[in-house]
């Protein structure tokens, strides 16, 4: 089956780092106009963003398979990032990048890449590496106040390619949010034969139609409630496949997700600054949770990693609280060593820092996200080894970072944007609950120091 293509971080890490200023598509509980601030430090204005968790449980088509025939459901859970502005937008699991959104048109057209389910047992999906990363193209017409239509043409990394029409709606009741939706889905000989044949039988072309409705709920400030249920009924061509035994196909989600405060107006201006970070660390054997206690085990590989960040506002508090919150894609270079070739690691993900001030300014930070290594770096593919799994290069990231302000250390005004710090570089599949994460237990760990740059 297809794994995640580099394209899923790609696409968006070189757009954010030339931008002025990524399941579903959405779960965006608001889009508001900006209003001005009574205090600005920054000329950044407050972004539209979140970060969300849910549940997703999925019925599985194929119990036609001998050893599938116990497992009706499979169930995964879904770190997601929100994020929008006129150049590039993150929704969940789908990235893009706008080709064409001029300010005043009902029309926009976008390059995206999409992570796809493939709901199989959760006993076979580390074998069989299910979930598959789609790229393609997609258009959008706003044809009414609260609906708008798409189309969508994709492909996976091995050319197996199908064609989405839909259409979705937004309406708002108090606290609640609901988008409604409904298309259909033309798939190809190929991809039917690979995704509902699993490559054991031919199977033609068809059409699927799917509807369903996604919703938010305003719980307290910057706390919302998520779900959704979906319907899909499958081609004549699927259901007749000899392994799928239920044409309908349905799936849920439940959860909670931090964005945007509904009651509040957008800032006009942040008083965090954008910066850059670069850093360099070393690989260690070591669990998170030993590091964090101070049991640190070196790597017989010397395994080391430089990696760039760029850190882009996206607002200034959080529940009330002075949390800098940040977007940052970043790019790592894994050194070769004896058990690994160089190779790249793409990350994107949401930071957040606390900042205090005695006896000078340092700050306390961590952030969530996802990760794309082009190769399997030594550290893991030991792991892996030895615990008997099929290593994913798509894993869950994690940062834990504290640093100090060297202008405030030094009483030197001219260092004031300049942060000397030490983080954590952490990957992970969540103790395989996630089946786009490979369905593993394990991961990798560096330990880093870093300069960090405000500009």
């Amino acid at each position: 089956m297809d794994k995640l293509t580099p394209r899923l971080l790609s696409l968006y890490t070189l757009s954010a780092f030339c931008s002025p200023v990524f399941a579903e598509d959405s779960d965006k509980p608001h889009l508001k106009q900006t209003q001005p601030a009574t205090q600005t430090q920054s000329e950044i204005p407050e972004a539209t963003w979140g970060l969300a968790g849910v549940m997703r449980s999925a019925s599985v088509p194929y119990s036609g398979i001998d050893e599938f025939s116990d497992s009706d459901r499979v169930n995964t859970f879904i770190p997601m990032l929100y994020f929008e502005n006129e150049y590039v937008y993150v929704k969940g699991l789908t990235l893009g990048g706008y080709l064409y959104n001029p300010a005043q048109s009902d029309w926009n057209v976008s390059a995206l890449t999409r992570l796809r389910f493939v709901d199989i047992p959760a006993d076979y999906q580390n074998k069989i590496g299910a979930d598959a990363a789609d790229f393609g193209l997609r258009s959008e017409y706003s044809y009414a106040k609260h609906w708008y239509g798409y189309s969508e043409i994709m492909s996976d990394k091995s050319g197996n390619w199908h064609v989405n029409l839909g259409t979705e709606g937004e309406y708002q009741f108090g606290g609640l949010q609901l988008q409604p939706h409904a298309s259909l889905r033309y798939k190809s000989k190929d991809f039917n034969t690979l995704y509902y044949g699993l490559d054991l039988e031919k199977v033609d072309a068809g059409v699927d139609y799917f509807v369903g409705v996604r919703a938010s709920y305003h719980l307290v400030s910057n706390l919302y409630l998520l779900g959704a249920a979906n319907l899909q009924i499958l081609d004549g061509s699927a259901k007749d496949a000899s392994i799928i035994t239920d044409s309908l196909q349905n799936d849920f989600y439940v959860g909670i997700g931090f964005f945007n405060d509904r009651d509040k107006p957008l800032k006009t201006a942040l008083s965090n600054k954008p910066y850059i970070r670069v850093s360099h660390g070393w690989g260690t054997p070591s669990n998170l949770g030993d590091i964090l206690g101070g049991d640190i085990e070196d790597d017989p590989y010397d395994s080391q990693i430089t990696t760039l960040f760029y850190g882009h506002p996206l607002t200034d508090e959080l529940f009330g609280l002075p949390l800098d919150i940040y977007l940052t894609p970043g790019f790592g270079w894994h050194w070769s060593n004896d058990n690994q070739a160089s190779n790249q690691e793409y990350i994107l993900a949401i930071k957040a820092y606390y900042t205090i001030s005695w006896p000078f300014d340092w700050r306390l930070g961590v952030a969530e996200g996802m990760s794309y290594t082009t190769k399997i770096n030594s550290l893991e593919k030991e792991e892996f080894k030895e615990k008997g799994y099929e290593p994913n290069n798509f894993l869950n990231y994690l940062d834990f970072s504290i640093d100090v302000n060297l202008g405030s250390m030094f009483n030197a005004r001219s260092m004031d944007g300049v942060w000397l710090g030490y983080a954590i570089h952490h990957r992970s599949a969540i103790f395989e609950k996630s089946s786009q994460y490979g369905r593993i237990k394990g991961g990798s760990n560096y330990n880093t120091v870093y300069l960090q740059f405000d500009f």
